[in-house]
């Protein structure tokens, strides 16, 4: 099946609206894919979607949390 194997998504069924003459005809429903490449990460040819590659190239960002706790 075709899914991304990071995030899990998958293809989504979306109907259609036509436009014919001022009014809108509803047609048949179509099943839409994710966009999956096959990439490597980590050694592994896997398949995952274009948003998720794109967020394996962004850098990490630290966050830095302050603690409350009271160093006793």
């Amino acid at each position: 099946m075709r899914q991304c194997a990071k995030c899990g998504k998958g293809s989504k069924m979306v109907g259609a609206r036509r436009l014919l003459r001022a009014h809108y005809n509803p047609v048949n429903w179509t099943r839409k894919y994710p966009n999956i490449q096959w990439a490597t990460i980590d050694g592994k040819r896997v398949r995952i979607c274009v948003a998720c590659i794109k967020s394996l190239h962004k850098a990490p960002h630290k966050v830095v949390r302050a603690t409350a706790k009271a160093s006793v």
